[in-house]
C-alpha cells in the first residue's frame, strides 16, 4: 500500500510543478511582451502624438498582430495612460529624492531642471497630452496623477523648497511659484516644438541641443527671480 501511495504522489508532484513552472513561464512571457508593446507605443506616440497614433501602428512597431495588442489593451486610450503613468511613476519619487538630498540650493534646482528635461526628451509627447486633457477633460489628468501619489510627493516637495528658500534667508517668495515658473520655462520649448523649429529655422539636432543648452540657462534665470525677492 505505502508503494501504490509512493507511486502515486510521485506523478501528482511533477505535475504541479509542471503547472507552476508553465505558470511562471507565462507569467514572464507576458511581462515582456507588455512592456514591449509600451516601449513601441512610446516611439509611436513619440514620433505622431497621441491623436495621431493609431493601434495599427503600435501593434507593427511591436511585432505583435493587432488582436493580441487589444489582449493587453483594449484601447489607445488606456495605453497611453499606461505610458504616461509609467513615466509619471519615474519622474516623481526622482524629484523628490533630489530635494531631500544634502546638495546645496542651486545644485538640486539644476538637478530638478535636468531631470524634467530629461523626462520630457524622452517623452516629448506629455505636454500635448496634458494641455489637451486640461482643456478637454481635466479630472482624468487629476485622477492620473493622484494615482500616483503627486498630491503628497508635490506637498513634500514643496515643504522642501520652503525650508530651502528660508535657509537662504528668502522668506517672501512662494515656492508653488518656483516650481510653475521652472515648469513653465522647461515646458514650453517641447509644447511649442512645431512653431518654434519652423520660425526659427531649427532642424531635430539643433533643436535637441537648444533644449540641451536651457539645463544651463533656466537654474541662473529662476535663481535671479528668487533674489530679487
Amino acid at each position: 500500500m505505502t508503494r501504490v501511495f509512493g507511486f502515486i504522489k510521485i506523478p501528482f508532484f511533477f505535475c504541479t510543478l509542471t503547472i507552476w513552472l508553465n505558470y511562471t513561464v507565462n507569467m514572464k512571457r507576458d511581462l515582456a511582451t507588455k512592456q514591449r508593446i509600451l516601449e513601441a507605443a512610446r516611439k509611436v506616440f513619440q514620433s505622431k502624438g497621441m491623436h495621431g497614433a493609431k493601434m495599427q501602428d503600435i501593434a507593427d512597431t511591436a511585432g505583435i498582430n493587432k488582436a493580441l495588442l487589444h489582449y493587453y489593451f483594449r484601447n489607445k486610450e488606456q495605453l497611453f495612460e499606461s505610458v504616461f503613468s509609467e513615466a509619471i511613476q519615474k519622474f516623481l519619487p526622482t524629484i523628490l529624492e533630489v530635494w531631500k538630498s544634502d546638495l546645496p540650493f542651486d545644485k538640486k534646482l539644476a538637478r530638478f531642471v535636468n531631470s524634467y528635461i530629461d523626462l520630457l526628451t524622452a517623452n516629448p509627447f506629455l505636454p500635448a497630452f496634458i494641455l489637451h486633457e486640461v482643456n478637454q477633460n481635466p479630472h482624468r489628468l487629476q485622477s492620473l496623477f493622484l494615482k500616483r501619489g503627486a498630491a503628497v510627493i508635490m506637498k513634500n516637495i514643496i515643504g522642501q523648497i520652503q525650508g530651502e528658500l528660508k535657509k537662504n534667508g528668502i522668506k517672501s517668495f512662494d515656492p508653488r511659484q518656483l516650481i510653475v515658473n521652472t515648469l513653465a520655462l522647461c515646458v514650453f520649448p517641447f509644447a511649442a516644438k512645431p512653431m518654434i523649429t519652423k520660425i526659427m529655422g531649427m532642424k531635430e539636432k539643433d533643436f535637441q541641443l537648444f533644449i540641451e543648452q536651457r539645463k544651463e540657462i533656466i537654474p541662473p534665470l529662476i535663481l535671479e527671480s528668487i533674489k530679487s525677492k
